[in-house]
């Protein structure tokens, strides 16, 4: 699981990352995303903001991808505590 959260100044190329950014994972806060997937799948995200983003973003943009390990432990209050336990039957 990554936790991935940014501050762009650009409007279109926020955009732009937000959408990419939301194929993947759920949106926790406004610029705060949970994407728990496969490893290769996290490895791909990365190397897609590395080649395709990175090179767009100024110096006073920012993103910060937190890895966490199966040996994290996440403490959920509120809203966030409900979404851990909530059961969907299809």
């Amino acid at each position: 699981m990554i936790i991935l959260t940014y501050d762009i100044q650009n409007d279109k190329l926020r955009t732009r990352f937000s959408k990419f950014i939301t194929q993947y994972g759920r949106r926790l806060q406004y610029s705060v995303y949970e994407i728990n997937n496969s490893e290769r799948v996290l490895n791909l995200i990365e190397i897609e903001i590395k080649n395709v983003f990175a090179a767009q973003f100024s110096q006073r943009d920012s993103v910060l991808i937190f890895r966490i390990t199966d040996s994290s432990k996440i403490l959920r209050y509120g809203y966030a505590k409900n979404e851990e336990t909530d059961l969907v039957i299809i």
